[in-house]
């Protein structure tokens, strides 16, 4: 099809879309209580809504004063009785899918539920207009006459009890029209696979011959592939491999660490590269402008929002506000009331609002400490664990600890760097290695993923900290007292390289 005409068609698309998002731009806050409420009469008949009485509440203030905030663990016996066949606990609809990511202290991993109403008007809605904002502000694109190039998670889809569980790009995926598949590329049928070494070259022998206009994954695995494609073609930089490609949509870690390596693999002044948010349990957020750093909060995807300041965050004054009472440049944990009947839930990202008119943000990491550079999404509970368990195999103490990542360099992996201080030290530190990588593996699933066959991440580097040295650190910085604490694990080497450059010292 001639571009005018494709470029055409899609304008319509975008006007008749547009003129739906112009009305949550306009009125923000009377589309999130419309929505609430809406969400509260559908689900007023299930076990959820009888026990919280949906029926009586009219206002967002009898919401919050009524309904419990809860994380995962707060969730996990309702949704594992739904995974098990009941209906009708926190959703009307049946819960058929869900999508299951890495875990929390009582479970290896979380099943997030999925409806066919937060399938339809949250996650395809939101590609949709992920594609409409891209092409409103770049009406020249020869976007829809290539193929977008999806690079999803572990593909491997498990069925139990009427009910089916796997990524949530594998569930996008296996639900997607059929006339989707044509418009994208790999093939389903190399999506889906499950090995991801034999996937990786599988999927660039099936797109190196493709018009691929259109790059979306998260920076950390796409990173790999394209590197596969030149190692595979002997080209010198991928438009020599898809001369029409004209946009990276990514998401899922941050995509500073990244920068620079695509800058050299896709070396033109005017390629572009949008940002998307979204998780297991909805889609968020899409950047909206052309060479931005903030995203546009989506507001009619069938997702109530609330905030909790991150200064008042797990203690005794915690509250939550609605959108409505939001403050430039705070940090706010986000709590979601959503489509697929998760009620007030704490989804442990944290966001500051960069504009309140529009509302648009910038991801500002998580409630917790972490590392998620390469979507491992490693957290404390997770090292302390399998700390807990090498130390008990191999009979040596851990006193301190910190760690942070090996960003990847062009072809060479990425990695996460300990260094450990120990009371009595390993015997064999290769071996103390190998055991702790096997508990990390053990204790997430998404770090298992990332480590299989050594495809995105290596075998951690640890360091053995001399005595007292992160106590000398806690000195140096003022920072003696019960109220600080060693920052366990961290996305910045910023903590890393000064306490290995103390050590050294």
């Amino acid at each position: 099809m001639p571009i005018p005409i494709v470029n055409s068609v899609a304008s319509w698309f975008l006007k008749k879309r547009f003129h739906q998002i112009e009305l949550f731009l306009k009125y923000p806050n009377e589309v999130q209580h419309e929505l609430l409420m809406y969400l509260l009469d559908f689900a007023k008949g299930t076990e959820f809504g009888k026990q919280y009485d949906f029926a009586s509440i009219s206002s967002y203030n009898t919401f919050a004063e009524r309904v419990p905030i809860k994380n995962y663990d707060g969730w996990q016996d309702a949704i594992e009785r739904s995974r098990h066949g009941e209906q009708n606990i926190f959703w009307p609809t049946p819960i058929k899918w869900y999508a299951k990511s890495s875990g929390t202290t009582r479970s290896k991993s979380k099943f997030i539920p999925v409806s066919m109403q937060s399938l339809e008007d949250c996650h395809y809605a939101a590609s949709k207009d992920l594609l409409c904002m891209y092409f409103n502000n770049n009406e020249e694109s020869k976007l829809f006459t290539g193929k977008s190039l999806r690079l999803g998670g572990s593909k491997k889809l498990y069925k139990e009890n009427g009910t089916i569980s796997g990524d949530l790009s594998a569930i996008l995926i296996d639900n997607m029209p059929f006339w989707a598949e044509f418009s994208s590329t790999p093939s389903n049928r190399v999506s889906l696979m499950s090995d991801w070494e034999y996937k990786m070259q599988a999927i660039v022998d099936e797109t190196i011959h493709e018009n691929v206009t259109s790059l979306a994954g998260v920076p950390s695995w796409m990173l790999v592939l394209l590197n596969n494609v030149l190692e595979t073609t002997g080209k010198n930089h991928i438009h020599e491999v898809w001369p029409n490609l004209e946009v990276y949509f990514h998401g899922g870690v941050s995509f500073t660490p990244y920068i620079n390596q695509y800058h050299k693999l896709l070396p033109k002044s005017d390629f572009k590269y949008y940002e998307i948010y979204n998780a297991s349990e909805g889609f968020f957020a899409i950047q909206d402008q052309n060479d931005s750093n903030e995203l546009l909060l989506m507001l009619d995807y069938g997702i109530f929002y609330e905030f909790i300041p991150m200064s008042v965050y797990d203690t005794p004054e915690e509250h939550a506000i609605p959108l409505s009472q939001v403050q430039l440049n705070e940090n706010y944990a986000v709590i979601i009331t959503t489509n697929a009947g998760l009620w007030r839930y704490k989804i442990g990202d944290t966001v500051r609002f960069t504009s309140l008119s529009p509302y648009r943000i910038k991801i500002s990491g998580r409630t917790k400490h972490h590392i998620n550079v390469f979507g491992e999404e490693l957290i404390i509970e997770n090292a302390e664990e399998a700390l807990k368990q090498v130390c008990k195999q191999t009979g040596v103490e851990v006193i301190d600890y910190t760690a942070a990542p090996i960003f990847m360099k062009g072809k060479e992996k990425g990695a996460h760097e300990w260094l450990i201080e120990f009371k009595s030290e390993p015997q064999n530190l290769e071996d103390f290695t190998a055991r702790f990588d096997n508990a990390l593996k053990d204790v997430n699933s998404d770090y298992e993923a990332k480590r299989y066959t050594n495809i995105t991440l290596k075998l951690p580097k640890i360091h053995v900290a001399r005595k007292n040295l992160f106590y000398d650190w806690l000195k140096q910085n003022n920072k003696l007292g019960g109220q600080h604490k060693i920052p366990r694990l961290s996305n910045s080497r910023n903590y890393l390289e000064e306490l290995l450059e103390l050590n050294r010292g």
